[in-house]
């Protein structure tokens, strides 16, 4: 399994919205994915306009050729990009136990 953990800050004013849309891109997007295994969607306390969102693989491939180079990663972005304050940060790990 791989974790991609991506941190995005989004546009202050806009918080339900942006959740709002990574709900509806979740579900038309991401969860139909081969390899797709589960999601977590959290806001940062200390800084609230910082969200993380948790995405477990079951390859890394899954995750950078099977949805990055397919049409659901345009419409993820097209449903959720218009929130992002600066390009999201992402990075994959490998969990250990």
């Amino acid at each position: 399994m791989i974790r991609e953990m991506v941190f995005v800050d989004v546009l202050p004013e806009h918080h339900d919205e942006f959740e709002a849309a990574v709900a509806r891109a979740v579900e038309s997007s991401l969860s139909p994915s081969e390899g797709f295994i589960d999601f977590v969607l959290a806001r940062g306390v200390e800084r609230p306009n910082t969200y993380s969102m948790i995405i477990n693989w079951e390859t890394l491939e899954d995750h950078t050729v099977g949805f990055r180079e397919s049409e659901r990663f345009v419409t993820w972005r097209e449903l959720i990009g218009p929130f992002f304050a600066v390009a999201p940060t992402v990075d994959h790990w490998t969990p250990l136990g």
